[in-house]
């Protein structure tokens, strides 16, 4: 009973966490854009602007909830759910630190160690991709079904170079542990080991969030907002929510699978799991400042012409030097 108390609490105040990061990420993002293109970001709601986020929520669940005629009302509904859901589950793997001693008890700081854990965020990770395209074919709108087609396209291809890359570092950790793939770096960081393997993640973890330069499905010039035009009030803050909790998730895998996860000197694991993770975000919206949106076929030729024979050519690399190893 005991342990099933702690994975309950861990449980709430991990959920409690990602859903107040991912309201003031909004913030975060606003205001490092408003400094990149020389603004204002938004400063007058509480002190420094902190409690624009909360104006923010309030607004949306306050806001009239209205539904276009002639949707498929129970996949209209179930559509951000999906989204939503299927972006903060991935966390029940996701390791943020060591043990800790807490009342007398070593608790760790994750909620479960599978050892299939990254087959089960990649397979978490791809069901996402349902929300959005059952949120553009059940609303009855042309614009939002372009975007939701858009979206499975481009999931479906990066998602090819993400998994390439992310073998490469199964194989040289020797486990699909989330856990042992953390303590597998405690000397030597898979980004030293795997900097090809690296850079193939982080652009495909770009284009699996939706993020500028890849943010195709919500092209603004071409499909009004793409597949979430038809959702308004708290329907269109569950979107927004899943997307934000995405960009959390990529930064936390980048760490964990690159960058050591909570291994680091003098501080704290957890500290220095955080400190990665938003160094991450941070690049995420970096790059929304910095790059224009790309052309589709642009997209679809990076992802089949460069990424996945480089994927490819990395994880043959990979298998042979560690077969080498082995022998």
């Amino acid at each position: 009973m005991i342990e099933v108390a702690i994975v309950a609490v861990k449980s709430a105040v991990l959920l409690f966490i990602l859903l107040t990061a991912c309201a003031y990420m909004t913030l975060l993002e606003r205001r490092l854009l408003g400094k990149f293109q020389v603004r204002h970001g938004p400063n007058r709601v509480g002190p420094f602007g902190l409690l624009q986020p909360l104006a923010d929520g309030l607004k949306l669940v306050f806001k009239e909830s209205f539904m276009p005629a002639h949707v498929d009302v129970i996949v209209y509904w179930l559509a951000p759910a999906i989204s939503m859901i299927a972006a903060l589950f991935v966390y029940a793997v996701i390791p943020f630190g060591p043990e800790v001693t807490l009342f007398g008890q070593r608790v760790p700081l994750r909620l479960a160690d599978v050892n299939v854990g990254i087959l089960l965020v990649l397979a978490t990770s791809s069901v996402g991709v349902y929300g959005i395209i059952l949120g553009g074919w059940s609303s009855n709108n042309k614009y939002s079904l372009l975007g939701s087609l858009r979206s499975s396209a481009q999931l479906i291809s990066y998602e090819l170079a993400l998994g390439l890359a992310v073998i490469s570092v199964v194989l040289t950790a020797g486990s699909l542990s989330l856990v042992r793939i953390v303590e597998a770096q405690r000397h030597v960081w898979f980004v030293a080991l795997q900097p090809l393997g690296f850079l193939i993640f982080l652009i495909a973890a770009v284009a699996e969030t939706n993020r500028a330069p890849f943010d195709l499905p919500e092209a603004e010039q071409e499909l009004i907002a793409g597949y979430q035009t038809e959702y308004g009030g708290f329907k269109f803050a569950m979107f927004y929510i899943g997307e934000y909790v995405a960009i959390v998730t990529m930064s936390a895998l980048a760490t964990t699978l690159f960058w050591g996860g909570w291994w680091g000197p003098l501080l704290p694991g957890l500290i220095w799991f955080v400190f990665k993770t938003l160094a991450f975000v941070f690049f995420f919206i970096w790059l929304r400042a910095t790059l224009p949106r790309v052309r589709h076929d642009q997209l679809m030729a990076l992802g089949w012409k460069f990424l996945i024979p480089l994927g490819l050519l990395n994880l043959v690399v990979t298998a042979v030097i560690v077969v080498l190893r082995q022998s």
